[in-house]
């Protein structure tokens, strides 16, 4: 089955946290956090249209800048995502520059900014070029069953976590996974192409049978264009569970959040999670509000995670970075290991 969600951690585990999700069939990308994005061509970065923060300290939040240089001037409409008090940050960002010549720029450019409060209030302001990036605030929102937001047939939950200050994690939900049967396409004569994005989205909607559906049929001339029903194409399709990515970083190790991360995360695909220290710097860990690289491994095994990813090494490891993931892995197939005897 090929993956509809491409991930990348883009400054490997020891640079500025910031995951690059590429929705594939929908032309479009998430950020998780905003650290130093540099490393993300220009055409990747213009295919963003939600970011997500989860707090802003400078590694976490300064590629903003670099995120605005490059949108500005451009018709584009982004959402962000962070905790208390984030749109007064990103207002504060945006007044920083002069915008005394913006009316000369062709595009509007917008940002639709939100922030979540842990009582699942979702508060909201508009900043738009076109109105020098004065903001506008909208009404309040509230956040159900830790549904943050959703994008195409994606969904994004939150929590609100502890880092000695509100911290979001964040994880990606695909409701279910379409894949098309290239055997069936040849075998009605179809051929691949951008249209087979309209025929999943049909299937995940759930549309009527008698949907026109705008397909490629080959000929002895050639591809061409043909409409069927929706009803003609259904057995291309096969659905299967969708993939789920979560999104774990800057977080102190207690129960509170434990549950929370295990909640959030639970039988994710793939689990970024930050391991800054040892085991050994543990009370060191504790006085950072972040986690060792054990206790990434065990939340991670508690979650029933398929696959994990410690990030965030502190540069103190600079020389030692397969000791955090040795530790983080052996804690994982530890805690499984447990909880299998547990259960037998």
């Amino acid at each position: 089955m090929r993956p509809s969600i491409h991930c990348e951690l883009v400054n490997g585990p020891f640079g500025d946290p910031a995951v690059y999700a590429d929705i594939m069939f929908e032309r479009r990308a998430l950020l998780f956090d905003l650290g130093d994005i540099r490393e993300l061509p220009p055409r990747k970065l213009l295919r963003v249209t939600h970011v997500f923060v989860s707090h802003t300290h400078m590694d976490h939040f300064s590629g903003f800048d670099h995120l605005l240089r490059l949108m500005l001037g451009r018709e584009k409409t982004i959402a962000l995502y962070g905790p208390a008090g984030f749109i007064d940050k990103v207002g504060h960002k945006l007044q920083a520059y002069t915008w005394n010549v913006i009316q000369n720029y062709a595009g509007n450019l917008v940002f639709d900014v939100y922030e979540v409060h842990d009582n699942g209030t979702l508060r909201n302001a508009r900043f738009r070029s076109l109105s020098v990036f004065q903001p506008e605030l909208q009404p309040d929102l509230h956040i159900k069953d830790d549904e943050l937001t959703s994008c195409g047939a994606f969904k994004i939950r939150c929590a609100v976590l502890d880092h000695g200050i509100p911290c979001l994690g964040f994880a990606l939900e695909e409701a279910a996974h379409v894949n098309v049967w290239k055997t069936k396409l040849d075998q009605l004569g179809l051929a691949v192409g951008p249209w087979l994005r309209d025929l999943k989205h049909a299937v995940l909607t759930g549309a009527p049978m008698n949907t026109p559906i705008r397909a490629l049929k080959r000929s002895a001339d050639g591809v061409m264009p043909v409409t069927l029903p929706f009803r003609d194409l259904c057995g291309l399709v096969q659905i299967t569970a969708g993939q789920k990515i979560a999104y774990i970083v800057d977080v102190r190790y207690h129960p509170s959040n434990a549950e929370r991360i295990q909640h959030l995360a639970f039988g994710a695909d793939l689990l970024f999670i930050e391991s800054p220290f040892l085991e050994a710097d543990s009370a060191h860990a504790a006085r950072k509000n972040h986690l060792t690289a054990l206790q990434a491994g065990t939340l991670a095994a508690h979650a029933q995670v398929k696959q994990f990813l410690p990030f965030h090494f502190s540069p103190r490891y600079t020389d030692r970075g397969e000791a955090l993931l040795e530790e983080a892995m052996r804690a994982f197939s530890g805690a499984l290991k447990n909880a299998a005897i547990a259960d037998g």
